[in-house]
């Protein structure tokens, strides 16, 4: 970064979410109204084509995990040709695994197994609640089926649960207990979209919970308002051109959202456009952060790979968004700086005033994502196409 005296305006972009959205990731006029809905998140089983895998906890690069059943489930852990059963009824509820070179040994009670790879469901193969932790460190509780297998030193833990049993586990990550339910909606609908057209960021995996791809942490609960907004959206995708798009989105734009090509992201399917965003223009959300000049270095104007390379060296929080000045204060760099996010697709505060003045979901997934549809997906084969791309973070 060249030093000056005076104020110097960089636009960094965050880039890219949810699915193909890869963080928010990140979000149409014409809707269908959704099918059938079940009673709760929970009802939900995983199927061939409506499930996702999701690599979990690898931020913390686990050598060791820990696998319990929850009152009133019983899991079962496959490991080779060894059977584990995990139940609070049989006294042995739960089981350590850790990385011994190219295996996982298992221990549960008495029980020691070892394996190039674990499995873990209910007694018929089918999507369980369980709980999984990085001792000492993080638990979380999931619901699908879980499987465990040591890759370059760590354990990966791959979660396959059912598309919408992860939107709301989205939505619940995503959203405050003081968003209307319309917000939630609408952030439902940019979430599945994500997951429906947003796979190809990951080898081994469909999404990270990580904002790399989608943040998810535990699914609500079945009576919760996200729980409600998944259930009353159920399907249902945005469109452009008869092809889902991996909708991005952001916490809060700085007054009008931006497009891939302002912050020197690839093209998308979905061409997004800057439009206004009257509450974030009204109340911007203001930061201020100090960094030392070598770090500030790289940052270049309307740059979201040099901003994101920043924050994952110094932290996801060090720049929070693409629009700052810059002023010099001795031997550091200090960024004023409004919004969060990299600002494409829907933003999430203008999302939830937009509710909260009387718009339905509807109508805010067409403020935001102009040109877009909302279908049910899967969509007729006949009338089904490659899923869309969205711009890609480095």
């Amino acid at each position: 970064m060249r030093t000056k005296t005076r104020n110097v305006k960089l636009r960094v972009a965050l880039a890219f979410f949810i699915g193909a959205l890869a963080s928010v990731p990140v979000c149409s006029p014409a809707v269908t109204e959704s099918g059938a809905v079940h009673s709760s998140i929970a009802d939900v089983q995983i199927d061939v084509q409506n499930d996702v895998r999701i690599g979990v906890l690898g931020l913390f690069h686990p050598r060791q995990l820990k696998v319990s059943a929850p009152e009133g489930s019983a899991l079962i852990l496959h490991i080779g040709e060894d059977r584990i059963v995990l139940e609070k009824s049989s006294g042995v509820d739960s089981a350590i695994v850790r990385i011994s070179g190219a295996e996982l040994v298992v221990s549960a009670g008495m029980h020691i197994a070892k394996a190039s790879k674990l499995t873990a469901m209910g007694r018929n193969r089918e999507p369980v609640n369980f709980v999984l932790a990085v001792p000492e460190k993080i638990t979380r509780r999931y619901r699908g089926t879980l499987e465990i297998r040591p890759i370059a030193g760590t354990l990966a833990a791959i979660v396959a649960m059912d598309r919408e049993t992860a939107t709301a586990s989205v939505v619940a990550s995503e959203n405050t207990p003081d968003t209307p339910l319309e917000a939630l909606k609408a952030q439902a609908v940019a979430a599945r979209s994500y997951f429906v057209a947003g796979r190809g960021r990951h080898a081994d995996v469909d999404f990270c919970d990580t904002t790399h791809c989608q943040f998810l942490r535990e699914p609500p609960s079945p009576g919760s308002a996200a729980a409600r907004a998944v259930a009353d959206t159920r399907d249902l995708v945005l469109a452009y051109d008869s092809r889902p798009i991996a909708a991005m989105y952001t916490r809060s734009c700085s007054g009008h959202t931006r497009t891939p090509a302002e912050l020197g992201l690839s093209p998308a399917t979905y061409p997004y456009y800057s439009v206004e965003c009257k509450y974030c223009r009204a109340h911007p959300s203001q930061w201020s952060r100090r960094i030392a000049a070598q770090d500030a270095a790289p940052l270049q104007s309307s740059n979201e790979s040099a901003r994101l390379n920043i924050d994952r060296r110094l932290g996801w929080s060090t720049v929070p968004s693409n629009e700052f000045v810059t002023r010099i204060d001795k031997d550091q760099i200090v960024l004023d700086g409004t919004g969060e996010g990299h600002g494409i697709g829907l933003c999430q505060s203008g999302a939830k005033a937009m509710a909260e003045e009387g718009a339905d979901f509807r109508q805010i997934l067409g403020h935001y994502y102009p040109n877009t549809t909302v279908v049910s997906w899967p969509a007729p084969a006949s009338s089904q196409h490659d899923s869309g791309q969205t711009a890609r973070l480095p």
